[in-house]
């Protein structure tokens, strides 16, 4: 009996560092607050966009083709998505000065978040492992929530077409 318990510890301590696949946040929960730098190193917090709908997408990298898409779909869309009343907000875990780059090279009219401890990501549990050619290694899965003015979010995308995802967004119910 006592090998099965120092096993089953073993696996329990194991355990501890493992990071759910994907987030288990889903429509109808509480959004998790967070605070952090935006590309100015201003201070930026979900609570100060109370009574506005928030569009908080999490992405991989500045300046990569997948990622740049994406803003520039949400860029090019900015009016009617501001028109349904929607702020939005990137985070990925570059710092302040590569947000400010990007922002600069695209026009995006948008705040990207600093995430560089990755605590707004695995708040939102998008901070997973993955294994490519064999090799394990955690980063950004690609994620989108729409959270609703009282701060509850209203649905998850995770299936992100990189080229309309303002069109995803904007084809949402209201």
């Amino acid at each position: 009996m006592k090998p099965f318990i120092s096993i089953f510890l073993l696996f329990l301590i194991g355990l501890a560092g493992v990071t759910s696949a994907q987030t288990t946040l889903k429509a109808g929960d509480k959004a998790p607050g967070f605070i952090s730098k935006d590309q100015n190193g201003k201070t930026v917090s979900l609570k100060q966009f109370k009574g506005k709908k928030v569009v908080l997408y999490f992405y991989p990298k500045d300046n990569s083709s997948g990622c740049t898409a994406q803003a520039c779909s949400l860029r090019d869309n900015i009016s009617e998505l501001k028109k349904q009343g929607y702020t939005i907000l990137g985070v990925s875990t570059d710092d302040e000065a590569s947000h400010r780059g990007f922002i600069e090279k695209h026009a995006l009219p948008f705040s990207l978040i600093a995430d560089t401890d990755k605590s707004i990501h695995k708040k939102y549990g998008v901070w997973t492992e993955k294994e490519r050619n064999g090799v394990k290694a955690f980063s950004t899965t690609r994620t989108t929530f729409v959270i609703t003015k009282s701060g509850f979010i209203s649905k998850v995308i995770t299936e992100i077409d990189t080229k309309n995802h303002a069109g995803q967004i904007l084809s949402l119910k209201r």
